[in-house]
């Protein structure tokens, strides 16, 4: 199925533009065939980013875009992308049909995920092919998918090297180049990477940058790898989303966890993200949590991905209530309808925290982000609010048990069920029972196995000896054998 597309495309609005509300997605020059799946997924009107992006990337413009977390980046780049893919539409079970023509490359294994389950979401209506490809799990499976041959390729840098290397893939056919989280790549070292993978694409191409923020050496690669690029900002750098509502608690460490169980219990908290800062913390905060009484897991990187991935799904299907993270999980997790953030412990770096709670407030949906703050993360505290140019509002923890109930409830616990219980009386310790012997019956010897009596049978035939006799030697004389 080829779709012809206009050569006459709508104009891109200037990134500037202020009246961007009650437009239609087929306003912006959208072919049916992708309208429709985007109403199949309940969006009637495109976000700020979307309105800017998809002409621009229509006009075949090279793009660097900033947008706050939760806009609608993914469907900003995806749906043009997919449009221009429209020629390439068929059926043909040849590898030969399918050959890549888009590459999106992202920093987590959680973001790629997401980002090819949106293209695919995108493309129903499109016989168009997409995989994803990440580390930690095993390549064969994803060599067969490349080889059975695919229009859109999802990965992160590791692994898609891999896959050069085992000769499994063919980028030399791509047009359209994506980078996703620019900045975290930067952040976790794959900026290497990267200029490895574009020596291997073809010089002529269409490249899209996509960041939360802009630091120096991002704007590097950027210079080096767009060509006059349209630049779309729809919101100041790290700025957290609008609708996000935060609350912090000044508190104890040791407090944390008990605080922690309170809200959730007493708020009837259904789902919650919980940031933490190492991978060991977050496994022990999740096993704390379920002691609680609280079903609980945690995702970091040390899982594996099917780990990761299941703990995931668990969470989004309400299996369990709090998800314990690392900042892996920061950006890239898209969970429709999040209502709760916490931020157990602060990130050491004020960008983070706008990361972690952009996970919440998303597609225009209110969201509340709440920080467990101890005395020695007062500094993070400051350079966030230093960042956000606003003070964050303080709430009053109440004080609590070491298993999150209020303390005053625990006290009055004994009060509440009439006093003290009274204590079981002791009972008399039986007297052992008099013996038994019968000095009627005549003696008998012992059996002539020799078999030792035990010393209770013999404790009944036994006079007390004297303990001082027992001391110094003293005792019933030994028998002398028979001769």
């Amino acid at each position: 199925m080829a779709v012809i597309i206009p050569s006459n495309g709508p104009e891109a609005p200037s990134a500037n533009a202020a009246d961007t509300s009650k437009l239609s997605f087929a306003a912006l020059g959208l072919i049916p065939e992708l309208t429709r799946a985007v109403v199949d997924q309940g969006y009637l009107e495109p976000t700020p980013i979307q309105v800017k992006a998809i002409p621009a990337i229509l006009q075949r413009r090279d793009v660097m875009g900033a947008a706050q977390t939760g806009t609608g980046k993914t469907a900003g780049f995806a749906l043009p992308l997919l449009q221009l893919l429209a020629p390439h539409a068929n059926t043909s079970l040849s590898p030969a049909r399918h050959q890549v023509h888009v590459l999106i490359l992202t920093p987590t294994r959680e973001l790629a995920a997401q980002v090819e389950e949106s293209v695919r979401t995108y493309s129903k209506y499109l016989p168009l092919r997409s995989a994803v490809v990440y580390g930690g799990i095993d390549i064969d499976p994803q060599m067969k998918v490349l080889h059975a041959g695919v229009e859109i390729l999802v990965a992160t840098p590791g692994r898609l090297l891999d896959h050069l290397h085992q000769k499994s893939v063919n980028l030399s056919r791509v047009q359209f180049l994506v980078l996703d989280e620019a900045d975290r790549m930067l952040d976790m070292g794959f900026i290497p990477d990267i200029k490895r993978i574009l020596a291997v694409l073809p010089p002529r191409r269409q490249n899209l940058l996509f960041s939360a923020t802009f630091p120096d050496e991002v704007r590097r690669l950027a210079k080096e790898l767009l060509h006059s690029p349209v630049t779309i900002e729809v919101a100041p750098r790290n700025t957290p989303p609008d609708l996000v509502s935060h609350q912090v608690y000044l508190v104890p460490a040791l407090r944390k966890r008990a605080l922690l169980a309170h809200l959730v219990r007493s708020r009837d908290m259904r789902q919650v993200l919980v940031f933490v800062r190492m991978k060991r913390d977050a496994n022990r905060l999740a096993r704390q949590v379920q002691q609680d009484g609280i079903a609980a897991t945690a995702i970091h990187s040390d899982r594996t991905q099917p780990e990761r991935m299941q703990a995931l799904e668990e969470f989004k299907q309400g299996k369990v209530t709090v998800l314990v993270a690392t900042d892996v999980a920061a950006r890239g997790l898209d969970i429709v309808e999040l209502p709760f953030v916490v931020n157990y412990e602060l990130p050491h770096t004020p960008e983070d925290y706008v990361h972690r709670i952009g996970r919440t407030a998303r597609a225009g949906l209110p969201g509340e982000a709440i920080s467990l703050v101890s005395p020695d993360e007062l500094k993070y505290l400051e350079d966030i609010e230093r960042m956000l140019k606003r003070k964050l509002p303080r709430a009053s923890a109440p004080a609590l048990e070491s298993e999150g109930r209020p303390a005053h409830r625990a006290r009055g616990a004994k009060h509440e069920r009439g006093g003290q219980r009274p204590q079981p009386k002791p009972q008399p310790v039986p007297r052992s029972s008099p013996s038994t012997f019968d000095y009627t019956k005549p003696y008998e010897p012992a059996p002539s196995s020799g078999a030792a009596r035990t010393d209770a049978s013999l404790a009944g035939h036994r006079k007390p000896g004297r303990p001082t006799a027992a001391l110094l030697g003293g005792g019933p004389a030994k028998r002398e054998p028979r001769k």
